[in-house]
């Protein structure tokens, strides 16, 4: 009875928030994932004098015990470890504790520990942010529904390239002073100047080449609006249909629902892109 006791109050501290020391915790958690994550960047910093960089390396190593000792406690007082471990939290969990212990057989590995700001998502837990949740699935699914239009793009984007980097090359290959040695080198720069990022590593001698260069840099600003335009078409095809009204009892429906969960009655269609509103005769009879 005592140690079901005990998993049940160290299971209300660390997994709920709606009690005093469950807030508490997560926001002492909060802010030892942020100063973490700061000792690592700090850490990487050239010329650090040896004392700090003793004192980060301390901090560091205290951090992940005590983000081990926290992921274990999860593991121990939730009523589904198995559950718990395999969720998105939980991988990440154990993904912030384990680079430095990893760093001993791999020295490189250990600047992963950046992955813990994954860890800041549960701010909106704490702090009841449930509708930017909910604004980020939105934005979850319309990306999720312009998939295969984007799909089709980049490969569309992709053969350009290649053409593009071929036809450079056969343009300013041999000429004295040209950096368009090869193909992949052209289709480097066709890569570079068509998404207008523009290095300036590489660029034509010839005046041919030049006025293709500059064809390039034009198609690249018309090309870059075409998946912002898909996203966000989806976006606001979405938002209609999250805004959608039950006309019986007046309340929002769910994404996609095809009945109201509070009345029963059956979903408006969606006309023209609208959204149905309140059926205002049935709204005064009830």
């Amino acid at each position: 009875m005592k140690q079901n006791e005990l998993k049940k109050k160290i299971y209300e501290i660390i997994f709920e928030a709606d009690t005093f020391w469950g807030k508490t915790f997560d926001v002492a958690l909060i802010i030892a994932i942020v100063l973490s994550i700061f000792t690592v960047i700090i850490e990487t910093y050239p010329g650090l004098p040896p004392l700090l960089t003793t004192v980060l390396t301390v901090l560091e190593y205290v951090f992940t015990v005590f983000f081990t000792l926290e992921y274990g406690l999860r593991l121990y007082c939730s009523p589904r470890p198995r559950r718990y471990a395999l969720s998105f939290f939980g991988i990440v969990d154990l993904l912030s504790t384990l680079p430095l212990y990893l760093s001993f057989f791999f020295p490189g590995i250990r600047y992963v520990l950046v992955l813990r700001s994954f860890r800041l998502i549960r701010i909106f837990r704490v702090f009841k942010l449930f509708s930017f949740l909910n604004e980020g699935d939105m934005l979850l699914r319309s990306m999720k529904a312009s998939f295969n239009k984007i799909f089709v793009f980049f490969l569309f984007v992709v053969i350009l390239v290649i053409s593009i980097g071929t036809l450079m090359y056969i343009v300013e290959s041999g000429r004295p002073g040209s950096g368009f040695t090869d193909i992949l080198t052209s289709i480097y720069w066709a890569t570079v100047t068509l998404t207008t990022v523009g290095y300036g590593d590489i660029t034509p001698v010839t005046f041919v080449g030049r006025i293709l260069s500059t064809l390039v840099m034009l198609t690249g600003y018309t090309i870059i609006a075409v998946p912002t335009g898909i996203v966000s078409a989806a976006i606001i095809d979405n938002s209609r249909r999250s805004r959608r009204v039950c006309k019986g009892c007046g309340r929002r429906l769910d994404h996609e629902a095809l009945y109201c969960k509070h009345c029963g009655r059956k979903a408006p269609e969606e006309k023209d892109g609208g959204t149905p509103g309140i059926d205002l005769n049935q709204e005064n009879m009830s």
